[in-house]
């Protein structure tokens, strides 16, 4: 949402940053300044005549609204004005409003139309409009493609010579299918312009040629790059063996990218004097921003708004840098003085002096780099911007990521989603976990699982799984081979199979001996590259004892080079002899098999039904809203706005009440302890069930009073079924996760929850009922009936669709869901509210 006090930046289709924010009174001279720059046929097209000034009445109506029947957005580049757009309603509390806006010459064709559009419509659903009407001349082209590329069911009318619109604004499938593949391309272009630069400024390179900035420099000239480097200094006139210039737009040539080591207070100065020579993106390595304080955090913050209010990204700061590995660009602006030979693996790095780390181990494990990012602080690009560029990205195949945090989980989650379909993103993810009750590791692994990356725990790990998805195909699936030449090796590599969820094929371990030579290994790996009960193999070699074999003999490494062209995915642990290049090697057969489990994984992922969120029936969002009044919520009304009926339960403080209370609800009834973490406990005496007559009622409810206290709730009976529990909490990495598992105090013990984020589609609500080790009993454990559990996989869809309508909502219980054959029956739910969660992946498009 955009305020007047908070404009927001976004990306136009080049990659260049502008500002939006609601009109000020304060703007009228910069509308008219505006006004002054259009050319004819833009005042005409805009206005149906030539309007060569703006007269003042009408300058005070355009730049006075009152952001809800009126509303109008200016769009920034510095603090110049370029466009405007704005909606007039039509009447008072009418449903349809007025749209229109008008671009500087100089801007247009760069997508700003589409941005405001996007704005508007957004500020006009939250004033309760559902309608945009426009009107625009034949001849301009472009404002008919803009209302007509949207994915918006416009309606066109042509009339007295001007085409007239209507179209609703409500958001659709096809809408945002159009938004988010302009998000796509717009931040895929930013990165493109800052890994491959025509030319490169280096601000802080000393002429003694030593400190962080001559280092880069070095790096940067010594690595080959092919475009021209200019080295910006105040008084040398040559820096390492280059001109040097005082700006970098004294050096008379294109400059893309600038690399920044300088002293934070220094870092105003140079934005501007990037900006001023054409600059499209700044890395910054400089340290002493917002990891070192309060103070360097607002150096930050004015360091990325001079930044964008110029057109330009940042990378950084207190990063370690960028490269580019292709052949035509040879980019080397980081720390690292060599970089690892090219490759098809794309690595993002969160942390400069971890990825100093990455990029030596990549080099030792021979993992070639198609380009690295280090984000440091990441103040502005992200590895969701890296996720964007490397999806289209032709030289890489395989995404590495190293995070500490998510800026946005929500588009991670969807990013991923996209792109693991066609790329694998791997992530070492670090996540920093809140005290208190948090998702457990089992948890966040789940959720990463869900959207298709492979999460790993350490740097080793990374590099294993990177070296496999790189040099080889993915498994068929989880059938593994094991040969070997040693009984110990392989039986150590079958159990590592059953331990990462794989499955020994028949016939195998097979060991060939110690004794057996190049033949008998060639024709044991040849038989099993071969067997189509076979999806990947693991071989295992042990060195013979001396005199065993002979040197040509124990070369075994030779009958690698067939396994290889059969096309299955093959891991060795070789402990002797040089493997060849290409492919995988671990020193330990644990290694080995918990990369290739940890790809089968996700070649599983690869092979199911990604599935759809689902229309779902009953659902009043307006209705949601309404239940959640202040800090409380009316659990009952906001759960039937979206479809789920809570068995009505009486609250009573004495036994009188309590016999008036089931008169009420109808007998057979149950008697329940009120406190919240009562309610449901059969196991500690707090809930009497099927009490039939007043006489029952009131023995029942002695008992819990002297053991509970006086207020206990009254409950209608319902048939018994499976106990379960279905959680919705705010997880500070993914957002809103829901959760499922079966009730009763083992299980909660145990942590048997499965988890996933919102929004849910019908195979994660599907795969949630499954996934707990206790869904057995809802699957007829034992020769009992199975339980609907479609009906419970729609109820989870459901509470997934409320945590992504109601932020407000911060956690939810439903407890206990007894599940039976013929349905379900939610016997209680408690509501959480607070202020409305962050959900930056919603509503228009901003950085």
């Amino acid at each position: 949402m955009t305020t007047v006090d908070q404009p927001v930046d976004v990306l136009l289709s080049d990659g260049s940053t502008v500002a939006l924010r609601p009109i000020r009174p304060q703007d009228a001279p910069e509308i008219v300044a505006m006004h002054g720059r259009f050319s004819e046929r833009t005042r005409y097209l805009r206005y149906f005549s030539p309007y060569p000034r703006i007269p003042e009445r009408d300058l005070h109506r355009f730049v006075t609204v009152d952001h809800r029947d009126r509303e109008a957005f200016v769009v920034l580049a510095g603090d110049r004005i370029v466009a405007v757009g704005r909606y007039e309603r039509l009447g008072p509390a009418a449903p349809e409003a007025e749209v229109a806006f008008v671009v500087e010459d100089a801007y247009q064709g760069r997508g700003i139309g589409s941005v405001l559009l996007e704005h508007l419509a957004d500020a006009a659903r939250r004033a309760g409009i559902g309608h945009f009407v426009a009107e625009v001349l034949p001849t301009n082209g472009a404002m008919l493609r803009v209302f007509a590329d949207f994915g918006y069911q416009v309606q066109r009318q042509f009339a007295d010579g001007v085409v007239h619109l209507t179209f609703p604004i409500a958001p659709t499938e096809a809408t945002l299918a159009v938004q988010r593949g302009r998000e796509h391309r717009t931040e895929a272009r930013s990165i493109a312009r800052l890994l491959a630069p025509r030319g490169v400024a280096v601000y802080g390179a000393s002429a003694t040629g030593q400190g962080v900035g001559a280092a880069l420099l070095g790096h940067l000239r010594d690595g080959g790059y092919p475009g021209t480097i200019v080295p910006v200094h105040p008084v040398a006139r040559t820096v390492a063996g280059l001109p040097a210039y005082p700006s970098a737009a004294d050096a008379g040539v294109a400059v893309d990218l600038a690399v920044v080591a300088v002293p934070p207070d220094a870092a105003a100065g140079v934005v501007a004097d990037a900006a001023a020579a054409g600059v499209h993106g700044l890395v910054v390595i400089s340290a002493g921003f917002a990891e070192a304080g309060p103070d360097g955090a607002a150096a930050q913050r004015s360091l990325v708004r001079a930044a964008h209010a110029a057109g330009m990204r940042v990378v950084g700061p207190n990063c370690l840098g960028v490269a580019n590995t292709d052949e035509r660009v040879r980019l080397n602006a980081t720390l690292a003085p060599v970089l690892p030979a090219p490759g098809r693996v794309g690595f993002f790095s969160q942390s400069g002096a971890f990825g100093v780390a990455l990029l030596a181990q990549a080099q030792r494990r021979g993992l070639g780099l198609s380009s690295f990012v280090s984000a440091g602080n990441r103040a502005d690009v992200s590895g969701n911007d890296l996720l964007q560029y490397w999806q289209d990205d032709p030289g890489t195949d395989v995404i590495l990521l190293y995070l500490e945090t998510f800026g946005n989980p929500r588009k991670f989650a969807r990013l991923a989603r996209r792109i693991g379909r066609a790329k694998p993103v791997v992530a070492l993810a670090s996540l920093a976990r809140p005290a208190g009750p948090a998702l457990d590791e089992a948890a966040v692994s789940a959720l990463f699982a869900q959207s298709g990356v492979i999460r790993v725990d350490t740097v080793a790990e990374l590099l294993d799984v990177g070296v496999l998805l790189a040099h080889q195909p993915l498994p068929a699936g989880d059938r593994v081979a094991v040969v070997g030449n040693s009984s110990a090796l392989t039986g150590l590599a079958a159990a590592a199979c059953v331990g990462q969820g794989l499955t020994v094929a028949d016939g195998y371990p097979l060991d060939v001996g110690p004794h057996a030579g190049v033949a008998e290994f060639t024709a044991a790996l040849a038989g099993a590259a071969a067997d189509d009960r076979v999806d990947a193999l693991v071989a295992v070699f042990a060195p013979p004892l001396p005199g065993q074999l002979t040197v040509e003999e124990a070369d075994v490494t030779a009958a690698l080079p067939a396994t290889l062209a059969a096309g299955k995915p093959t891991v060795v642990t070789f402990l002797a002899g040089r493997v060849p290049a290409g492919l995988p090697a671990y020193p330990s057969v644990e290694e080995a098999v918990r990369a290739l489990g940890r790809v089968g994984r996700y070649a599983g992922w690869l092979r199911r039904d990604p599935g759809t969120v689902p229309e779902l029936s009953g659902v009043d969002r307006a209705a949601g809203r309404a239940a959640l009044r202040g800090d409380a919520a009316d659990a009952v009304a906001l759960l039937a706005a979206y479809g789920v009926e809570v068995v009505g339960s009486v609250p009573a403080g004495s036994v009188d009440e309590a016999v008036a209370a089931a008169d009420r609800c109808g007998w057979p009834v149950a008697l329940k302890a009120a406190a919240p973490g009562l309610r449901h406990r059969l196991d500690l005496g707090a809930v009497r069930l099927d009490l039939a007559d007043p006489v029952a009622l009131r023995r029942a409810y002695a008992d819990l009073a002297a053991g509970f206290g006086a207020q206990v709730l009254v409950q209608p009976m319902v048939p018994p079924g499976v106990a379960c529990v279905v959680e919705l909490r705010e997880d500070p990495a993914f957002g809103p996760v829901v959760g499922f598992g079966l009730g009763g105090v083992a299980t909660e013990l145990l942590g048997d929850r499965a988890w996933r984020a919102v929004p849910l589609t019908d195979r994660d609500a599907a795969e949630l009922v499954d996934e707990p080790r206790a869904s057995p009993l809802l699957r007829g454990h034992r020769g009992a009936v199975p339980v609907d559990r479609a009906a419970l996989a729609d109820l989870l869809l459901r509470v997934g669709r409320l945590a992504d309508e109601q932020p407000r909502v911060r956690s939810l219980t439903l407890n206990p869901v007894l599940a039976r054959p013929d349905g379900i029956a939610v016997l209680h739910a408690a509501v959480g509210v607070g202020t409305a969660g962050a959900r930056p992946d919603t509503g228009p498009r901003r950085l």
